[in-house]
């Protein structure tokens, strides 16, 4: 094979700038269309994980406080989006800080409807009924879920809000 054509060949290959330019929009325009659904997938998935939290959260109060036979105090500070449980017996203080995103919305209580204040007290008493109260969470995006501490079994339910 004559030089003069390998060297010709070899000035054909590769890619222009043109090319790369077009590649780049493509992938650009890919990741901007699907940034909202995985923004939202990233979102509900943070939303499913901080709720399952606060009703393992809320289980080991009560647990304890049967277990032990010591009354437990559930504070749940709506500003700082915390869950703070705290019983008279040596060792027990208990924290459970939510992930950023998620934020508390409201408690109600089974006698009382919701409410938005800012820090709420629950007390487990042992041998005593559980309060029927309902922790609910909202997202930046509005999806909403709710913590009820069942009153009959003392056991948290998980509960995804239909929005409005």
């Amino acid at each position: 094979m004559p030089i003069s054509s390998v060297g010709r060949n070899s000035a054909r290959r590769g890619i222009t700038l043109l090319e790369l330019v077009v590649v780049v929009a493509i992938v650009g325009l890919i990741v901007g269309v699907s940034f909202p659904a995985v923004s939202a997938g990233l979102d509900s998935v943070r939303m499913i994980s901080a709720t399952d939290s606060v009703a393992a959260f809320l289980n080991s109060a009560v647990n304890h406080c049967e277990r032990r036979q010591e009354p437990v105090e559930v504070v749940i500070d709506l500003r700082r989006a915390r869950l703070t449980a705290i019983s008279m017996g040596p060792g027990y203080n208990r924290e459970l800080q939510l992930p950023d995103g998620i934020a508390i919305e409201s408690v109600s209580s089974g006698d009382a409807g919701a409410s938005a204040e800012a820090e709420h007290q629950i007390l487990l008493m042992p041998g005593g009924a559980v309060p029927g109260v309902g922790i609910q969470f909202v997202t930046r995006r509005g999806f909403r879920r709710i913590v009820r501490l069942d009153p009959m079994t003392g056991y948290p339910r998980v509960e995804s809000v239909k929005p409005s």
